[in-house]
C-alpha cells in the first residue's frame, strides 16, 4: 500500500497532472464508495457472512450475548447467534468455557458506572465507567467516541498555524492583524474545519471501527452499543454512511469557500475515508498488522487534520508541509501502542498482530518509547538547523518531561500505567506540535 498517489499530486499544477490525480480521486471516491455499498448493504450477503462467522443458519437474527429478556425481535446482526455460541472463536480460543451459560457471557468484563458522579459525561464521551441509557441519540453519539475527537480538532488548529495566515478578530501581538471581519470569516471557516474531522469524519471512522470490532469488544469491551445489543444493524449502517457522506459534503464546501482551484479538503477527506475503511475493513484490516495500523492511526490523528487546517487558510506546496506531518504520525504510532496494551488478551485471542502481541509487552514499550522521542528530537533538530533555535528549545523543553513520564510510568508498567501516562505525556506532546506548526508558519522559507 502506498500514500504516493494521493499526497504529492495535490502540490502539481502542471494540467496534464492535474487532469490525472482529478480523475484518480474520482476512480477512489467510486471504488470506496462502491466497496461500501456492498460492505453496509444489507441483505442475503450479510446475512450470509454472519451464518459463516458462527457456523449456523442464518435464519437466526438475534444475538446471545445479553440475557434473553433483552433480545429485540427486529433483525440484527451481531457476532454470535444463539445456535452457535460453542462454535464461535471466544469459545475456540478458550476466552469463554462452552459450559458457560449465554447471560453468564453477558456479563462477561461488565461496565462499572464512574463512582465519581462522571458516569452520564463518560456515556456523551464514549469511555468506560459510562451509565446505561436507552436513549439512542445519546448511544449514537457514544459510538463516535467525542473524546477522540480533540487530537482531530486540535491538528485541524496546528494546521491553520501552520499555513501562517490564519487572521485573528484583534491580534494583541500584531498591529497589522486585527480586521476583525477578516478574523470572523477564518474562526468560522476554522470550526466548519475542525466540525468536518471531529463529528465527521472521525465520527465515521469510530462507528465504522466499532461495527468491525464487535467480535473483540465482545470479549474487551461487551457494554459497547453493538455488543451489547443497544441499537441494530440497520440504524449502525446508516449512521455510517451519514456521517460519511456528510463529511465530504463539507469538505467540498471548505474548498468552494476557500477559493480552491483543486478540491484539495475534499481529496484529503476521501483520501482519510478511504484509509478508515482499509484499517477496519477486511480484506485488508490494516489494524491486524501493528506497523500498519499504527501508522494509519497516527496519520489519521496528526497529519490529515494538520494538512486540512493548512490546506483551508494556506497552501500544501513545500515537501516540508507534508514530511513534518508524517513524523509527528511515527510519534503517533507509538501512543497507538500504548491504546494496544489494554487490548492484548482479545487480540490474540483473534489472530490481530498489534505491536505487543508481535513483540511482547516489552518489546512494544520500547518500540512506543523510541518512536514518540526519537522523532520529535529530530523534528527540534530541523527547526534549529532552518535558524529556529528559539522554537527548538521550546520543542526540547516540552520533550524533557515525556521521557521521565516513559521512564517513571510507560516503562515499569505498560499495561497499568496506560491511562496515566497518556493523561501525563500526551499534553506535552501535542503542545509541541503546535510549537511546531507556529514555527513553521512564521518562518520565511523563501529566504
Amino acid at each position: 500500500f502506498s500514500r504516493r498517489p494521493f499526497s504529492w499530486p495535490l502540490c502539481s499544477t502542471a494540467p496534464h497532472e492535474h487532469l490525472l490525480f482529478t480523475n484518480n480521486m474520482k476512480l477512489l471516491l467510486a471504488t470506496t464508495l462502491a466497496a461500501q455499498a456492498v460492505a453496509f448493504s444489507p441483505g442475503p450477503s450479510l446475512s450470509a457472512r454472519s451464518a459463516s462467522f458462527v457456523g449456523s443458519s442464518s435464519s437466526s437474527s438475534t444475538i446471545n450475548m445479553i440475557p434473553q429478556k433483552k433480545q429485540q425481535e427486529e433483525t440484527t446482526f451481531f457476532p454470535f447467534e444463539s445456535s452457535s455460541l460453542t462454535k464461535s472463536p471466544l469459545r475456540s480460543a478458550n476466552i469463554v468455557p462452552a459450559s458457560e451459560s449465554d447471560t453468564a457471557l453477558a456479563a462477561k468484563g461488565p461496565n462499572e458506572e464512574a463512582a465519581d458522579g462522571s458516569s452520564d459525561l463518560r456515556q456523551l464521551l464514549g469511555v468506560k465507567g459510562a451509565s446505561e441509557t436507552t436513549d439512542i441519540w445519546k448511544i449514537r453519539l457514544q459510538l463516535t467516541k467525542p473524546v477522540t475527537w480533540v487530537p482531530l480538532v486540535w491538528g485541524v488548529m496546528c494546521g491553520a498555524a501552520a499555513s501562517g495566515n490564519y487572521h485573528w478578530m484583534w491580534n494583541p501581538f500584531d498591529e497589522t492583524d486585527r480586521n476583525v471581519m477578516l478574523g470572523l470569516e477564518d474562526a468560522a471557516k476554522g470550526f466548519v474545519a475542525m466540525i468536518l474531522a471531529g463529528p465527521f469524519l472521525t465520527g465515521y471512522t469510530q462507528t465504522i471501527n466499532d461495527w468491525y470490532d464487535r467480535e473483540i469488544d465482545a470479549i474487551n469491551e461487551p457494554y459497547r452499543p453493538i455488543p451489547s445489543g443497544k441499537i441494530s444493524e440497520g440504524e449502525v449502517i446508516f449512521q455510517i454512511w451519514f456521517l460519511l457522506l456528510g463529511g465530504l459534503g463539507i469538505a467540498y464546501g471548505l474548498d468552494v469557500w476557500a477559493g480552491h482551484e483543486f478540491p484539495t479538503v475534499l481529496a484529503l477527506s476521501i483520501f482519510g475515508s478511504f484509509i478508515s475503511y482499509i484499517y477496519s475493513a477486511p480484506p485488508l484490516k490494516l489494524k491486524q498488522n501493528g506497523w500498519a495500523g499504527n501508522f494509519a492511526l497516527g496519520a489519521s490523528y496528526i497529519s490529515l487534520p494538520w494538512w486540512c487546517g493548512q490546506a483551508v487558510f494556506g497552501e500544501l506546496d513545500k515537501p516540508v508541509f507534508w514530511v513534518l506531518p508524517i513524523l509527528y504520525s511515527v510519534a503517533g504510532l507509538g501512543i497507538a501502542i500504548v491504546n494496544d496494551f489494554k487490548s492484548i488478551e482479545g487480540d490474540r485471542a483473534l489472530g490481530l498482530q498489534s505491536l505487543p502481541v508481535a513483540f511482547g509487552i516489552d518489546g512494544a514499550k520500547w518500540i512506543c518509547a523510541g518512536s514518540v522521542t526519537v522523532t520529535q528530537l529530530g523534528v527540534a533538530a530541523y527547526l534549529y538547523s532552518i535558524g529556529e533555535p528559539t522554537y527548538a528549545a521550546i520543542l526540547l523543553a516540552l520533550i524533557l518531561p515525556q521521557i521521565y513520564f516513559q521512564a517513571t510510568l510507560l516503562l515499569p508498567d505498560p499495561v497499568a500505567n496506560d491511562v496515566k501516562y497518556q493523561a501525563s505525556a500526551q499534553p506535552f506532546l501535542v503542545f509541541g506540535i503546535l510549537a511546531t506548526a507556529l514555527c513553521v508558519g512564521h518562518h520565511d522559507f523563501s529566504a
